[in-house]
């Protein structure tokens, strides 16, 4: 059986299109004045040509975020990605931790990527499931109503070294330097943030569960399913992930059947400031990386 966490209306969700102006040293990207329900947001996410993937001006549709995660484990560093299904591109795949940001943080995207962290990202302790924290800022707990939280524990974000090159929008630049590209297939925006997943001693055996909003009818809704697990951890190497996958379960590592799977775009190549593949496969990612 899987646990209903969450149900809200997707019509709450309201977000801006961007016009984003790249060159060799920098993005900036600033709202446009439109505002977009979800339903419209995703009719403006159609294929868009760009002749010069370093230099351009362009609008898109949204900005997305992504949470490039790193967890050490008993002496090894793991990435943390998570299954989606895709109905609107026909496919299933390990991602990144990722959401569509909203207007009110369109100019600070860093939070919107936390939440998602805390909405999709659940660690479970025989004494409940942890809280998290950046820095001193406490995350959200979205499931608090159905869900048991650890009383004396949580989990702790910290930033990674960032990107080389800046990414700004019309206020600022992005201070904890995520690095950025447009989707050409979807044309969308897609900030991704280094962040480093630390846990505190003596939680006992833990479980890593993922939750995600997916349309039941004219709901969003977030189910927590044990029986088949979303969340994987793949081990760091210095050419990127293994060749392996793993969940966790009771502090235990199970090994998953890694044959046919694919990876979102955010593991395709890059061409400058842009991904024009909407997925790789597991055997090609590793095939570039080594």
């Amino acid at each position: 059986m899987t646990e209903l966490l969450l149900s809200k209306d997707p019509q709450r969700f309201i977000t801006q299109p961007l016009l984003v102006e790249a060159n060799a040293e920098q993005l900036l990207y600033q709202p446009l004045a439109q505002s977009l329900s979800f339903g419209q947001m995703q009719a403006r996410r159609v294929p868009l040509q760009l002749s010069c993937a370093e230099q351009f001006t362009t609008e898109v549709a949204n900005l997305g975020v992504s949470v490039r995660l790193t967890l050490r484990w008993q002496g090894q560093d793991y990435a943390i990605v998570v299954q989606q299904e895709r109905p609107d591109r026909g496919d299933c795949v390990l991602k990144l931790i990722s959401g569509y940001v909203p207007s009110h943080l369109l100019e600070l995207p860093l939070l919107c990527a936390l939440e998602e962290v805390a909405e999709e990202c659940l660690i479970e302790t025989p004494h409940g499931f942890l809280p998290g924290r950046f820095d001193c800022v406490w995350l959200p707990t979205p499931y608090a109503d159905h869900l048991p939280h650890h009383k004396k524990a949580s989990y702790q974000l910290q930033a990674k070294c960032g990107s080389a090159r800046t990414v700004r929008n019309q206020r600022q630049t992005l201070q904890e330097r995520p690095s950025a590209y447009v989707h050409t297939p979807t044309a969308s925006l897609q900030l991704v943030y280094d962040l480093q997943l630390q846990l505190p001693d003596n939680l006992g055996p833990i479980s890593l569960w993922h939750v995600d909003e997916h349309l039941e009818g004219q709901h969003l809704v977030a189910r927590l399913d044990r029986r088949h697990p979303k969340l994987f951890l793949a081990p760091l190497t210095e050419h990127g992930m293994a060749n392996q996958l793993f969940s966790l379960h009771n502090g235990e590592l199970i090994a998953a059947d890694t044959r046919d799977i694919w990876l979102s775009e955010g593991f395709a190549p890059r061409q400058h400031w842009l991904v024009q593949d909407s997925h790789i496969h597991w055997a090609d990612y590793h095939a570039r990386a080594h």
